[in-house]
């Protein structure tokens, strides 16, 4: 894919083949995000994981303490007294069976979903239009949760919780916020995010865990990071 003249000049700042300690590589992609929007700044981990066995997969959640700089459109799955609750709390669609049937005609306009147990039946009926999206709730990230959890749930994820996975070839791609936000606040949410991957390391993996990772801006070169330093 050919280069832009703005991508190009970007590259020039960055040394493709020096590891930068946290704090200089988020100055970089900070930047070197030029782009007319505000871009979003990704960190991005070569894991050491075989995504081929179950046990080696990587899944969960961090708080970014300075949140994501994005607006969130949460969508909860809950019927009754468990949607007047959700609906309470914030947020911004009660998925009733209407609303599932249109998701399962193609309709995505919300960034996160919840659900209360009692829901997961119908849920499973979407789960394969859900799961490729990173939509579909489970309980390991935190994404199924009890009728009174439901505001604290909906709480987190306005405040900044972002779930992460790992993809088929074993990476991960988790947002810090925005080119906008002060250094310092990237800096900590890229700290939170480093501490929650390292937490979730499968006991099955053998050898490096994280074996490189980059940062990088939405339309930015990626800049390697030295975790050691």
């Amino acid at each position: 894919m050919p280069q832009g003249k703005r991508f190009k000049e970007a590259l020039k700042q960055v040394d493709r083949d020096t590891y930068y300690p946290l704090a200089e590589a988020v100055a970089l992609a900070k930047q070197t995000a030029t782009a007319k929007f505000d871009e979003t700044i990704e960190m991005h981990f070569r894991l050491g994981i075989d995504p081929r066995h179950s046990d080696q997969q990587v899944r969960s959640t961090v708080m970014l303490p300075n949140g994501t700089g994005k607006s969130v459109r949460i969508l909860v799955f809950a019927e009754g007294e468990d949607a007047r609750v959700a609906e309470a709390a914030g947020a911004d669609i009660i998925a009733d069976d209407e609303v599932i049937s249109r998701i399962q005609d193609g309709w995505f306009e919300f960034d996160a979903a919840l659900a209360v147990p009692s829901m997961m039946g119908k849920v499973g009926k979407i789960a394969r239009v859900l799961g490729p999206r990173g939509l579909m709730p489970n309980p390991k990230a935190g994404t199924v949760v009890q009728p009174n959890d439901i505001e604290r749930a909906i709480g987190e994820l306005q405040a900044g919780r972002v779930e992460f996975r790992n993809d088929k070839t074993g990476n991960l791609h988790i947002p810090v916020g925005k080119a906008s936000f002060e250094q310092d606040k990237l800096v900590e949410n890229a700290e939170a995010v480093v501490e929650a991957v390292n937490r979730v390391k499968p006991a099955g993996v053998k050898g490096t865990y994280i074996r490189r990772v980059t940062i990088a801006a939405t339309m930015g070169p990626g800049v390697r990071v030295d975790l050691n330093a």
